[in-house]
């Protein structure tokens, strides 16, 4: 299955491709505001096969199997190769069917600021590129 970032320019673009908003069912709107890029996402312990009787796609499937750990949603939506818009409505349903979890980072839980000192070393590291 190709995504609308996998056609090369020699390919015909109508072979194969499939279009965001086929996956997320015409959908082009994430009803819950609470999931942001570094929104963590977890599969939650009951077997992957309950879920699977239900009628998923692929892609759920694919964060089901990623998600075993905690992964950022940016990671999912990277793994995938689909646009974050369409990742977060794909987790929506997941959440909504208790297949996932999703919570804020940890320091963002507990309301700290993030470590200034950490944030720095990564900013000069990165500088130094």
């Amino acid at each position: 299955m190709n995504h609308w970032t996998d056609a090369s320019e020699d390919e015909d673009a109508e072979q194969g491709f499939v279009r965001p908003y086929t996956i997320t069912q015409g959908r082009t709107v994430n009803a819950r505001a609470d999931l942001t890029l570094i929104t963590m996402i977890t599969t939650v312990a009951q077997p992957v096969e309950q879920l699977a009787a239900r009628a998923l796609q692929p892609e759920h499937r694919v964060i089901l199997q990623q998600c075993r750990t905690p992964v950022a949603l940016a990671e999912v939506a990277a793994e995938l190769n689909l646009p974050v818009v369409v990742t977060k409505i794909l987790i929506a349903d997941l959440l909504a069917l208790g297949g996932v979890t999703a919570r804020p980072p940890l320091a963002v839980a507990v309301g700290q600021s993030p470590d200034m000192t950490l944030l720095q070393a990564v900013r000069d590291g990165l500088l130094r590129l």
